[in-house]
């Protein structure tokens, strides 16, 4: 059905959010990945998304020329579309393999996009977020996911695993602690924790 523009009432109010859960338990990862092992288009896009922290509007992005020959810890430099500033990250193991599969799995050229669909054209962002949401029901994951479920989960695990919250603000190009905790969705857990602690 189609609505006139700012009618839809699907869409949030003006000035209004939508938050979006990252996935919070490395065991859920992995059966992402089991469901999605079988794609090789969607089984590197997750581990890009995951292992990079990039909006997918700058996965998106990377073409064929930047990462046929990328080496594990080669560095990929995309300049946001958000923020104009140039980010060069890491690309780890798990990256570098799922990219080398996709690239065996159909046939590309140099100046080709990476994530490209069937007729050739670069995935768009709510495709993407549909997937994801595909992706996470499949295994039964309960919360709001989407396309920015994948940068959120990088953040959150990263967190967890012991990276410093000055860090992640650092990483995140965000202006605050407090946005960083926002943004991951970990501040009321946190301040839960605080209190749940017994003396």
């Amino acid at each position: 059905m189609n609505f006139k523009p700012g009618k839809n009432p699907n869409h949030p109010k003006k000035g209004s959010t939508i938050r979006v859960d990252p996935i919070r338990k490395k065991s859920d990862i992995k059966k992402v990945r089991a469901v999605i092992s079988k794609n090789p288009l969607h089984a590197c896009l997750f581990s890009v998304g995951i292992n990079t922290g990039f909006r997918i509007s700058d996965i998106l992005q990377i073409k064929v020329a930047q990462v046929h020959d990328l080496p594990v810890g080669g560095e990929i430099a995309i300049r946001e579309k958000k923020t104009g500033k140039l980010r060069i990250i890491v690309l780890n193991e798990t990256c570098v393999n799922d990219i080398q599969i996709l690239l065996k799995s159909k046939w590309y050229q140099e100046d080709d996009y990476l994530f490209k669909g069937q007729r050739g054209a670069v995935l768009t962002i709510p495709y993407v977020s549909t997937m994801v949401k595909g992706w996470c029901r499949s295994v039964g994951l309960r919360g709001n996911f989407g396309s920015h479920t994948m940068r959120k989960t990088f953040g959150f695990m990263k967190r967890m695993d012991g990276f410093s919250l000055p860090l992640l603000v650092q990483v995140f190009g965000h202006s605050s602690q407090k946005q960083t905790l926002d943004y991951l969705g970990i501040m009321d857990s946190e301040i839960k924790d605080v209190f749940m602690g017994s003396l």
